[in-house]
């Protein structure tokens, strides 16, 4: 009786390890993507966009079969923008599983991520990590604009609208962010074009009448810093500038209409931002994202965050289907160092992408991301 009972249970347990090792999960193997981000806290909007949008895009990857018959799986950890819970997400995704990631939402978490990434050899495509640091190693990309490389992109789009033109320029001076795009503009734009550059530092951003007046002959001001001083600025401004004054900024401004006691429908100027998103789009893959986004996630907030994370899955995804169709094999239990291998290959040999966020997207050898940039219009001007 003993040996019968015995023989019964050696044979479950048998069976249980086989479906678990063998057909593994019986048919529900899975690629695993990873990311840490901002799911909770002040910068959650960005993460949920990331979150949502990245469920999206292996949702309809599945749907449609996945990579060979094979579905991806989503991990998504909360750093709450807090770059010390970087290291325990890192750990909880390698334990799930994780063979490739879109890094962080944030740079202040990424600069911690991309260390542990380049520890282990796991390639990451970032959304939105825009630190110019964050691609330092091989094994790390960008889908947004890093940010002194946006001041190139800024420069490339005002070349071509405003030249033999007079500009205006607001920026900070002390801040890395705000310096760092300035340098890269100025020294990417056609000298055909006269600046008019002012600045402020830390400590000096409550005032800015003297500003105002040595750019207010100009319609058009690059702004290259973050919302809250510039909707400040917009503020003091928006009866002594032009009603006709265009300002421009770069990825600062995204949420500017959201700052507490801003009231963006008194600034009678129009506000726009150099993004690689525009979510008024009226055709192509930014609208189709967009109505897919708003069906499916209604009142949840919609940014170019998101977009970049959407592009990210189907980016990394085309890649490995590309790496296949070249001859290499990417089972689906491979490991994330491996992949990292076949993915860097890609990246590096020239492979490109089209999506809600650009066409004919491609990546630098040093990780940063070419792409068009687009004016969206944050607010119109009023008529």
């Amino acid at each position: 009786m003993k040996k019968t009972r015995f023989i019964a249970i050696m044979t479950i347990i048998a069976l249980c390890f086989s479906s678990f090792v063998g057909c593994g999960k019986a048919g529900e193997e899975k690629y695993v993507i990873g990311f840490s981000g901002p799911l909770t806290g002040g910068a959650a909007m960005y993460g949920v966009a990331v979150k949502n949008s990245a469920q999206m895009a292996v949702d309809e990857i599945n749907e449609n079969g996945g990579l060979n018959g094979i579905k991806f799986e989503l991990i998504a950890t909360d750093d709450q923008h807090d770059a010390t819970k970087v290291s325990t997400n890192y750990a909880s995704m390698l334990e799930k599983g994780m063979q490739v990631s879109l890094g962080t939402v944030t740079t202040a978490p990424g600069l911690e991520f991309k260390k542990l990434a380049k520890e282990d050899n796991v390639f990451f495509l970032t959304p939105s990590a825009s630190g110019d640091d964050i691609p330092e190693f091989d094994n790390g990309y960008q889908m947004c604009f890093a940010d002194g490389n946006q001041g190139g992109v800024a420069a490339n789009y005002v070349n071509d609208n405003y030249k033999g033109q007079t500009i205006g320029i607001f920026y900070k001076k002390d801040d890395a962010y705000s310096r760092g795009i300035y340098d890269q503009f100025k020294a990417n734009l056609d000298a055909s074009i006269t600046t008019v550059d002012t600045l402020f530092t830390d400590g000096a951003a409550s005032d800015f009448g003297t500003q105002i007046s040595e750019l207010k002959a100009c319609k058009f001001i690059f702004m290259p810093i973050y919302c809250t001083e510039a909707s400040l600025f917009m503020t003091q401004a928006k009866d002594i500038m032009a009603a006709d004054t265009i300002y421009y900024g770069c990825d600062g401004f995204d949420g500017i209409e959201g700052v507490e006691g801003f009231k963006i429908d008194e600034i009678p100027q129009e506000i726009t931002m150099l993004s690689h998103f525009n979510s008024k789009a009226t055709d192509g893959l930014a609208k189709d994202y967009v109505d897919k986004y708003t069906s499916a996630y209604k009142n949840e907030p919609l940014n170019q965050f998101g977009a970049s994370a959407y592009d990210c899955v189907y980016a990394i995804f085309n890649a490995m289907k590309a790496a296949i169709d070249a001859g290499k094999e990417i089972p689906v239990d491979i490991s994330a160092s491996d992949l990292c291998e076949i993915l860097k290959e890609q990246f590096e040999g020239g492979f490109t992408y089209t999506g809600a966020t650009g066409e004919n997207i491609k990546w630098d050898a040093d990780g940063y991301v070419q792409k068009g940039a687009v004016k969206y219009v944050i607010k119109e001007a009023t008529k």
